[in-house]
């Protein structure tokens, strides 16, 4: 039955999903081509409290997740090599998405003691008025955070630990406790300080690593990429072959990048600046996960010996791959760059319950403080229990949250498309 569920949920979300994609790329003029613009947004210093680039760095830092990793490998054992070409198609039509709830996140933000907070909840309420389609939306963030995502950072880290260090799974789970703990109460302003610093060197090892592969490997990879495309186009496999390569291309590209979910907004409206300007920002980071780590993980899994079909865990899967490449110096890599992504993911995830928190209920000092020890006890109890229950259950969440957003940007599209002709005529 949940199989079900989970089936026709993530059948409408994906429908809708690729739908206000399209539409939005045609109605903002394919504003995913506008390097130039999100260059410039990105260099502003914003307002004094939180920069552009560190929100983008929180946001970054919940895109780049485990599912650049093991979601990816995943798509590719269960979908086939022809998953990652629609990964980056739903990577392109997902940069729209993220351009447009990230305007509304701004627009409908409000004041939060020194800084703002916004996102979802926010414009349903002042944007479209639905107070209680925002309240729903808010309570399911703060559960599937809680419960589902940032337990999926936590059993990720101890799994890449475990694999290949004999180390009890409790060590672990206590360590990343403790350290989410110390640094959840460092404050909002710290967060987003320690994402700037954390994200910028977790990608940076993550891709070079993964480009000396590929440089390694460069006779390889235009087969690959002929392959890539010939097996997304399979029409022999017709039925469940082609569509299970579509859909789970395009469920894994959700997921990496989170466009569309209305996540990224949460962390976007946080700066004082024009909507559509915070819109380039945000773009910036759909293009770093979906086509450099995602499409970095892809090839670094290709270009190995290794046999896809007998490994059903993708970080186990991406090991194995990095090891057949460089050796013990890539299991190395691997295990520190699941621990950064994991870790900043938490402090993103960490940071979007807070603000929906206080979207539901009037929050003091007291209050923050039981919310931290409640998510510091799951990431303890995550490291140690299966994971399998914590997919199935974000699953249906994630999907979800994806319609709401959907919903609620497309009802506010008149507002997306005045936003982005006044950034327009003021920067002309």
């Amino acid at each position: 039955m949940l199989k079900l569920i989970d089936s026709v949920l993530w059948a409408t979300a994906t429908v809708l999903m690729v739908y206000s994609g399209i539409y939005f790329t045609f109605k903002l003029k394919f504003v995913q081509f506008n390097f130039k613009e999100m260059i410039k947004n990105i260099l502003k210093k914003g307002n004094n409290i939180i920069t552009p680039f560190e929100s983008l760095m929180m946001v970054l830092g919940g895109r780049i997740g485990v599912g650049s990793i093991a979601g990816i490998a995943l798509a590719i054992y269960l979908g086939g090599i022809g998953t990652i070409f629609w990964i980056w198609v739903i990577g392109f039509i997902s940069c729209a998405n993220a351009f447009a709830e990230t305007i509304l996140g701004v627009k409908y933000k409000e004041k939060d003691g020194d800084i703002t907070k916004g996102g979802p909840s926010y414009y349903l309420k002042n944007g479209l008025n639905k107070k209680k389609l925002g309240i729903i939306y808010a309570v399911i963030i703060v559960i599937s955070q809680i419960f589902g995502f940032l337990g999926i950072q936590a059993n990720t880290i101890t799994k890449a630990i475990t694999n290949y260090i004999n180390i009890n799974p409790i060590i672990i789970g206590f360590i990343i406790m403790i350290i989410s703990y110390i640094i959840f109460n460092k404050g909002t302003k710290k967060l987003f300080n320690i994402s700037s610093k954390l994200v910028p060197i977790m990608t940076l090892i993550y891709i070079v690593a993964s480009l000396i592969i590929i440089i390694n490997n460069s006779n390889l990879i235009p087969n690959l990429f002929y392959n890539i495309i010939k097996e997304a186009f399979n029409f022999k496999a017709f039925g469940w072959g082609f569509l299970s390569c579509l859909i789970i291309g395009v469920q894994r590209g959700i997921f990496s990048n989170e466009a569309g979910l209305g996540t990224g907004a949460i962390a976007a409206a946080v700066i004082d600046d024009m909507p559509a300007s915070q819109g380039y920002v945000q773009m910036i980071g759909i293009y770093i996960t979906t086509f450099l780590v995602c499409t970095a993980t892809a090839l670094v899994i290709l270009t190995a010996n290794i046999d896809i079909q007998e490994i059903n865990n993708g970080i186990e899967m991406t090991q194995n791959a990095f090891i057949y490449h460089l050796g013990s110096l890539g299991n190395i890599i691997v295990i520190i760059s699941i621990i950064l992504f994991a870790f900043s993911t938490i402090l993103a995830g960490y940071y979007d319950t807070e603000s929906n928190l206080k979207f539901l209920i009037k929050i003091n000092n007291k209050k923050i403080l039981i919310l931290k020890i409640i998510i510091c006890l799951i990431l303890f109890i995550s490291s140690v229990i299966s994971a399998t229950l914590i997919w199935n259950f974000v699953n249906i969440l994630t999907s979800i949250l994806a319609i709401i957003n959907i919903y609620a940007i497309m009802k506010l599209k008149k507002d997306i498309l005045r936003e982005n002709r006044r950034y327009n005529e003021v920067v002309k």
